[in-house]
């Protein structure tokens, strides 16, 4: 963030009028927000913008879809996202830098738990702006405790995800009219993070309040993380999306060897777990759920690097490592 930005005024959401709140709702809805300003001609502009929700809100579906590329692991387990994952996009003279977070964890205090949380935190003191992602209509008390963190004097936005599922928009006003209680949100964007449309306006209304400075990165670049952190993912997405609910989520993965050949990739790696019972859930029958999380995973690879990879996968258990703050550290959490 630069040091003695002014954020801009907020726009002040209608709280009393039914018509004003739908005459907004309107507004918001349409295909560029009236109050965005066009995209300069003329500068670069550039600047961070965190996206931040409870656990399971969207948050990576969106990230991938303003970047235009998969590069944070998604699936309907709470708590799949644990670093702090940075998407760039630039278009014309202005880069987004959009900084993926974990869900805000409330219901253990581990180790691990406390590092997600820690990396929230972090994120959202250090950007130029804030995207807070909840359910449209919905507020629980997970959402609150992601929204008490945000500071002050930061603009962020409201952004109302899965509005499509809303079947009658006067029905929102209410709701409206209490968020913007609970916080002086800048501006209220209702959205859909699986609709290309959507995402593109998206654009436009965060533009205004970057700062006009120097890119950060290549124009062509859509995240910071390396290949063999990808690898980790992927994999990892494929065990939680094939095992479903029953494998506890402090399961994780730890690339052993990445190592490239010129168009192939030859990668190593565990997938650790914490009692003997969930290594038996990952093996399988005959290893049969092993093989097929190595091969999704091994062709996601594929896509990914535009080359052949041979990939091993072992698992091993590491009682009580969630809760071993060396360990988790170890374990390449900050």
């Amino acid at each position: 963030m630069t040091d003695g930005k002014k954020a801009p005024t907020p726009t002040d959401l209608p709280t009393q009028s039914p018509d004003a709140l739908e005459a907004m709702l309107t507004q918001a809805m349409s295909t560029r927000a009236s109050n965005a300003p066009a995209v300069p001609t003329v500068g670069q502009r550039c600047g961070l913008i965190a996206i931040v929700g409870k656990p399971n809100v969207g948050k990576s579906t969106l990230l991938n879809a303003l970047v235009g590329q998969k590069i944070s692991i998604t699936s309907r387990k709470a708590q799949t996202t644990r670093h702090r994952i940075t998407g760039m996009r630039t278009v014309g003279p202005t880069q987004y830098v959009f900084v993926d977070t974990p869900g805000f964890q409330t219901r253990h205090s581990n180790a691990l738990n406390r590092s997600l949380n820690r990396t929230v935190v972090g994120a959202v003191n250090d950007v130029d702006l804030i995207v807070f992602v909840v359910e449209a209509g919905q507020f629980n008390q997970a959402d609150a405790k992601v929204l008490s963190l945000l500071p002050a004097n930061t603009p962020a936005i409201l952004l109302a995800n899965k509005f499509d599922l809303i079947h009658r928009r006067a029905e929102i006003a209410p709701w409206l009219k209490e968020m913007q209680e609970r916080h002086n949100f800048a501006e209220f964007v209702p959205m859909s993070a699986n609709n290309a449309r959507d995402v593109e306006r998206l654009f436009g209304i965060c533009d205004k309040y970057l700062p006009e400075q120097p890119w950060m990165y290549g124009a062509e670049e859509l995240t910071d993380r390396s290949d063999r952190f990808m690898a980790a993912e992927i994999i990892r997405e494929k065990l939680f999306r094939l095992t479903g609910d029953e494998l506890p989520y402090t399961s994780t993965v730890i690339i052993d060897k990445y190592e490239e050949e010129g168009n192939l990739r030859r990668v190593a790696a565990t997938i650790v777990v914490e009692r003997d019972g969930h290594k038996g859930m990952i093996i399988g029958e005959k290893g049969e759920k092993l093989k097929r999380i190595g091969t999704e995973a091994r062709h996601e690879l594929e896509t990914l690097t535009g080359g052949k990879v041979f990939l091993e996968i072992w698992v091993k258990v590491r009682s009580g490592w969630a809760d071993d703050d060396a360990r988790v550290k170890t374990f390449g959490y900050e």
